[in-house]
């Protein structure tokens, strides 16, 4: 078996193997208590997560973080790697134990709890020593499993039409578990009970549509906390054998349709038709699904958005992190154009955006969705609007307002919410709205930008970023600097200037008390061209009050 055919078959092609997450207990449909958004930081080393955890995942709300395999795995630079366990150590290139243990209780101290995803239908493939000194070859794993513990069946899966050859024939020729056994039912409960004891919060249990939803109860019986989250990755396809419903009495299903339809409405149909988005689809119930934008198989595999595709994937995620269907995970990895490539520095992230890694859980668009979500959790849909085409807007009661302007123009228009009358900040921009007594606000939505208002943020406050500059039709303007916040000098990432004060144009931010930074503007015209501002960067330290305000003049 050759590695591009061991990528090939871990991406989900069709019908090919599902990343899951299993619950234990009552199933838990979405992640317990108010905060249901998961920051799925794929590849990242443990340091780095317990460091993303302090700085940015607790300040945005997100409630979870998903950590990639730590059991020991064959050694090799691609990331499929990672999901050929050899071992039930915690000992992959991610970090040791130690470092493992450290993220958690980082994370936990940031009010984060944490999800590892799981690997327990297979062992690896070949021979070798794994990335914790362990020997192995295919079927004996010294210590944990021999060829007994395999199911008999040691072909390729060949049919996904028949249900025994999905669940007991071996995944693109990776070992296949019997776990229908007692003894591997006890072996694996064993690793995820020792994740369970040093504080685990949840686990995503991979390629569960190749075991029996019957199998996965069974372990998850044997948990030493059998309420601990679960949700499973079980992928749709139609006139399958095994199908992801089957999987609903052990917790969390991941509703693969969501994301695929995503991409096709934002790509190439229109953005009214997500009125009804969700059961109105035919997907599983809301409360039972775990639902994405794009994660590790998919974005490579192309049947959903990705980074790449810009303004189409950011919406997305605006939209996902708004519309209230199901526990949205946000996909968090790094830039590639090998699919089967591993992370940029062994995984560990030194600074957002650079060193190829894209951060997208921190991007403005998306990190502040995460508060709005959180404000508007438990309000249906109110006040819908659309254009019949690619502009929509909706509420969630009294709570939160959004507006998507996916057109190709910008838009100009009244906004009826229901929000009570005062000062609210668009998170989008940092900038500031006034809802009037009538619930309404006037607002002008540049093509593919959206504007998002929630009760948790009734003033921008915090600093102001702003640049006098004259510009001509299509252009606009943005703002970069040495800090995560404003875009780490990175023109991709910078924070756009409202340009409703024409010609000032600014934008706010949130930066801790005292800190200096640098910064410069940035101008994009109506094709996407970059053009930085001519002279040395600017300067400033915010003040002990967390604030600071700059009024410059564009540099041509």
């Amino acid at each position: 078996m050759t590695s591009r055919s061991l990528a090939a078959g871990l991406a989900l092609v069709a019908g090919a193997a599902a990343a899951v997450l299993a619950p234990a207990g009552t199933a838990q449909a979405a992640p317990p208590g108010t905060k249901d958004v998961t920051a799925v930081l794929f590849e990242w080393r443990f340091a780095s997560v317990a460091k993303a955890c302090t700085d940015s995942l607790g300040p945005a709300g997100y409630g979870y973080v998903q950590v990639s395999p730590p059991q020991e795995h064959i050694q090799g630079p691609q990331w499929w790697t990672s999901y050929q366990p050899v071992s039930y150590k915690i000992a992959g290139r991610l970090g040791d134990r130690t470092a493992f243990k450290n993220m958690i209780d980082t994370c936990h101290a940031a009010g984060v709890k944490v999800v590892a995803d799981t690997v327990i239908n297979h062992m690896s493939a070949g021979s070798g020593v794994g990335t914790g000194g362990s020997s192995y070859t295919k079927y004996n794993y010294p210590g944990l499993y021999s060829s007994w513990d395999m199911d008999d069946c040691t072909a390729q899966i060949t049919n996904y039409q028949d249900k025994a050859n999905v669940q007991n024939c071996e995944l693109v020729g990776l070992a296949d578990l019997d776990t229908g056994e007692a003894y591997v039912r006890t072996k694996i409960a064993g690793y995820m009970n020792d994740l369970l004891s040093l504080g685990v919060d949840g686990f995503r249990v991979d390629a569960a549509k190749h075991m029996p939803a019957a199998d996965l109860a069974a372990i998850k019986a044997k948990l030493t906390n059998p309420n601990a989250y679960w949700k499973q990755e079980a992928i749709y396809a139609a006139g399958e054998a095994v199908s992801p419903s089957e999987y609903l009495g052990n917790g969390d299903v991941q509703e693969f349709r969501y994301a695929r339809d995503l991409k096709r409405v934002f790509n190439s149909e229109k953005l009214a038709y997500l009125k009804n988005y969700g059961e109105g689809w035919g997907y599983m119930s809301s409360g039972q699904s775990a639902v994405f934008v794009d994660n590790h198989d998919t974005e490579r595999g192309g049947d959903t958005l990705n980074y790449k595709d810009g303004a189409n994937y950011t919406l997305a995620s605006v939209f996902m992190l708004a519309w209230p269907y199901g526990s949205p995970d946000v996909h968090s990895g790094y830039e590639w154009t090998d699919t089967e490539a591993g992370p940029p520095n062994g995984g560990t992230v030194n600074a957002c955006y650079t060193g190829g890694w894209k951060c997208q859980h921190a991007w403005r668009e998306i990190s502040s969705m995460v508060a709005f979500r959180n404000t508007a959790r438990g309000q249906a849909v109110t006040n819908w609007w659309d254009n019949g085409n690619n502009a929509i807007a909706f509420g969630r009661g009294s709570k939160a307002y959004v507006a998507v302007n996916h057109e190709a123009s910008a838009l100009t228009r009244t906004f009826q919410t229901s929000l009570p009358a005062g000062g609210y900040c668009d998170v989008q921009s940092g900038t500031p709205v006034t809802v009037n007594s009538a619930g309404q606000f006037t607002r002008t939505l540049a093509a593919n930008t959206a504007v998002a208002l929630h009760a948790g943020a009734r003033s921008c406050g915090g600093s102001s970023l702003g640049v006098n500059a004259t510009t001509v039709s299509g252009e606009n303007f943005y703002v970069t600097g040495s800090r995560t916040e404003p875009g780490n000098r990175n023109a991709g990432h910078a924070l756009k200037l409202d340009p409703s004060g024409h010609p000032v144009r600014k934008t706010g931010v949130a930066l801790p008390a005292g800190t200096s930074f640098a910064y410069t503007y940035v101008r994009k015209n109506a094709n996407g061209n970059v053009t930085w501002e001519s002279g040395a960067n600017g300067t400033a330290t915010v003040g002990a009050d967390g604030k600071v305000t700059l009024n410059d003049t564009w540099r041509p």
